[in-house]
């Protein structure tokens, strides 16, 4: 806002143009750095394995003397990080967390804790304020911050300038591939797995010894649990970087409780997410073989009791629970971590030859450093090699300069000697000023000029550096090598179809004329058989069934509506049931007339119309590839329909026909008689003559039990039938 003075008592504001800026210009002076800053000084791992926020809590400890000390309070380790970071305490707090022997998350914990810091594998296992806790390093931080302080890495002022900390960490171990981390930045995230330490010790050999790694590396965690082994994929995520595996959870049978104890779970899941999930599986009774779960962990370590009944399968049930359940998870890998700077998706091979430099590096820092110091250590001793040959001539130099600052002037004089040497020898103290102990300082040079060679050779030898690191390999598996928590299982996950998990129980199914539908567990049937519907509602259609069957509801309109059996809802004989157009996609005026249930579609529909023709469909033609779930055109619409009828087998049907001059009219065929068909919408054959005064006509399924049926059989189709009043010898009688 800019202001115009419009006289001596008056001053006008006038409002500033806006500033105008495109959209691409906003992004790149206010988006990128953001983004930036998230890629490469937050969420993305570097090649030391670590990522900012654990590098600078790590390294604070280092400096507060915790590698060796006593254990210190959480509350003052937080404090002092945040001379470092300048995030929030809570921030801090879990980075520490997560670090901790207690939490369980990593296979090598770099914090010795004391107090409860939750678990990894618990949600709701919530850990203790920093003011109750107590941390140190643990011994395997010595790898992580061996010879820092002698230019192994580079240093950079912290956020204020008030002191300095390292870019990365000097880690005598690939620790990159041994600490899981996961990470999500802006457009980009990384997921790395744990490998075992052991394992990637030997595989740093081998690459430096032959160039290859031969052997996929297989991923280790924590938790323990199985891995599903599969090779080809194991190999894309050692090439790659990019693939998933699954992991199965460890558990046996206690056949004295009739309890499944689970004791290993997944890396990427939790107890309560796998409570839950079963507990939702009960609930919407997918699961009746299991009676009680819950979370019996304690300070023995983790375990899920799922009590079961005593007809159970519990190998089967864990099958169904692994489909299911997160008992069975997978982990997707991506890893991608910064290499000087700039993300990087890389496989195990590539990931390690980028370590190797790095630690190349760091070995060479710290020759270079041994070699400047041992230098100066010889410059000295040469120096004070000269003054033995005459002890009184400096005595008396020192004795004879009138000043203090002639001393160092005179010495250098005397001797032959430059400032540095002469500063040294000036310091001896009067007791050191003998024999012994000038000889034995001086004996030193010998020691000094051989190692003083040794590391000029090494230097000058790239192989030799690269056996240093072979050697600390070595060393480290023999100090921290641990076995393998993970167990490789040499199998592939078993591909198992859905329905093969979901319970199978017999069922009833009801449909009653007012579209109401229920599915009843035969159990409840047995002790309660009194089904209730509506008032003034009956039921037209009730079959036997089972929970894994498909259902087939043909609706008046000439569609058919398909569902699975386990997905509708159990109902109790004394429930109304449920209203069917609340549940299938039906036409608000659209009835169901029909239900068939089939568990391979095997059988046939057996549809007569009107116009008294008939057609035999097979239930295949209603089978689809996909999970359709409705049909149309589910049967002919010619003429309006009569009668179905499921049959598994031909069937005799009686034909009753009524005619007002000549009478009722009844005949018997088999179904054998009519042609089967696979459109849905056949029209079907003529099986029933209707004169000129018929009106209609019924049909009904003639049982075994039915006597006296071949004095009105029908050898041909179509049949007009006998007259009933002129046979009635042939009637048909049920006993």
């Amino acid at each position: 806002m800019s202001k115009r003075k419009k006289n001596e008592n008056i001053t006008v504001y006038e409002e500033a143009p806006p500033i105008m800026q495109g959209i691409v210009q906003t992004l790149e002076s206010n988006y990128m750095p953001y983004a930036m800053s998230v890629i490469v000084s937050r969420a993305i791992p570097e090649i030391d394995g670590f990522k900012p926020a654990h590098r600078k809590l790590l390294y604070t400890m280092y400096k507060m003397g915790l590698l060796t000390g006593n254990r210190m309070k959480s509350a003052d380790v937080v404090g002092t990080t945040m001379r470092l970071n300048p995030h929030g305490e809570g921030a801090i707090y879990e980075t520490l967390v997560r670090l901790t022997r207690g939490n369980e998350s990593l296979l090598h914990p770099f914090i010795d804790s004391k107090g409860n810091f939750g678990k990894s594998y618990s949600r709701d296992m919530a850990y203790a304020a920093s003011r109750y806790t107590e941390v140190k390093l643990s011994t395997i931080c010595n790898e992580i911050f061996k010879d820092i302080d002698k230019n192994t890495v580079s240093f950079v002022d912290n956020y204020n300038g008030a002191m300095q900390e390292p870019v990365l960490l000097p880690s005598t171990f690939a620790n990159v591939l041994v600490t899981p981390n996961v990470g999500i930045a802006v457009g980009m995230a990384s997921n790395i797995c744990s490998f075992n330490l052991i394992e990637v010790c030997e595989a740093v050999v081998e690459l430096i010894k032959t160039g290859h790694v031969q052997k996929p590396l297989v991923p280790d965690f924590s938790t323990g649990a199985e891995l599903l082994y599969n090779a080809d994929e194991m190999a894309k995520i050692n090439e790659t970087g990019r693939g998933s595996f699954k992991m199965r959870s460890v558990w046996n049978f206690d056949t004295k409780n009739n309890c499944i104890e689970v004791t290993q779970i997944p890396y990427t899941t939790t107890i309560e997410a796998i409570i839950d999930k079963i507990h939702a599986l009960v609930k919407s009774g997918k699961m009746r073989d299991i009676t009680d779960v819950r979370d019996e962990t304690d300070l023995k370590g983790l375990k899920i009791a799922i009590d079961i009944k005593k007809s159970s399968d519990p190998e089967q049930l864990m099958q169904r629970l692994f489909a299911a359940t997160p008992l069975m998870d997978s982990f997707s890998c991506n890893f991608n971590l910064l290499i000087d700077g700039r993300p990087a998706t890389l496989g195990v091979k590539d990931i390690l030859t980028h370590w190797i430099d790095f630690r190349k590096n760091c070995i060479l820092g710290r020759l270079n450093f041994d070699l400047e110091k041992n230098k100066e250590k010889l410059h000295l001793l040469e120096g004070l090699a000269k003054i033995l040959l005459d002890i009184d001539k400096a005595i008396a130099i020192i004795r004879g300069s009138k000043r203090e600052r002639d001393v160092i002037p005179n010495l250098c004089a005397g001797f032959e000697i430059d400032k540095v040497q002469a500063e040294y020898i000036a310091e001896i103290r009067l007791r050191n000023l003998n024999q012994e102990y000038l000889l034995k300082r001086v004996g030193e040079k010998d020691a000094l000029n051989k190692e003083i060679e040794k590391t000029i050779d090494i230097l000058g030898d790239h192989a030799k550096v690269l056996n240093i690191i072979s050697s600390e390999q070595k060393e480290i598996i023999k100090k921290h090598g641990i076995e393998r928590k993970t167990v490789i299982v040499e199998a592939a996950p078993l591909d198992i179809k859905p329905q093969v998990f979901v319970e199978n129980y017999p069922v009833v199914l009801y449909l009653t004329q007012e579209n109401y539908f229920k599915k009843i567990h035969t159990t409840p049937l047995r002790s309660n058989p009194t089904i209730y519907v509506k008032e003034d509602d009956h039921i037209i259609q009730q079959i036997p069934a089972q929970n894994t069957d498909d259902v087939l509801f043909f609706s008046n309109k000439h569609n058919v509506y398909k569902a699975k059996a386990h997905e509708l809802e159990d109902n109790r004989p004394s429930q109304l049931g449920t209203y069917l157009n609340n549940i299938l996609p039906c036409d608000d005026d659209e009835k169901i007339i029909f239900v068939a249930s089939t568990a391979d579609y095997s059988g046939h529909l057996f549809f007569a119309f009107q116009n008294g023709k008939a057609a035999m469909v097979t239930l295949a033609s209603y089978a689809t590839q996909t999970n359709r779930k409705k049909l149309i055109n589910a049967y002919s619409d010619k003429s309006p329909l009569v009668c179905i009828e499921f049959l598994s087998e031909h069937q005799d049907f009686l034909v009753t026909a009524k005619d007002p001059k000549k009478g009722e009219k009844s005949f018997v065929f088999s179904t054998e008689l009519l042609p089967i068909y696979s459109a849905k919408n056949a029209g079907g054959v003529q099986f029933v003559k209707l004169g000129k005064t018929t009106i209609d006509y019924q049909l009904s399924v003639i049982n075994s039990d039915i006597t006296n049926i071949e004095n009105l059989r029908a050898d041909k189709l179509p049949a007009s039938g006998f007259l009933t009043a002129q046979n009635e010898d042939a009637q048909l009688r049920i006993e």
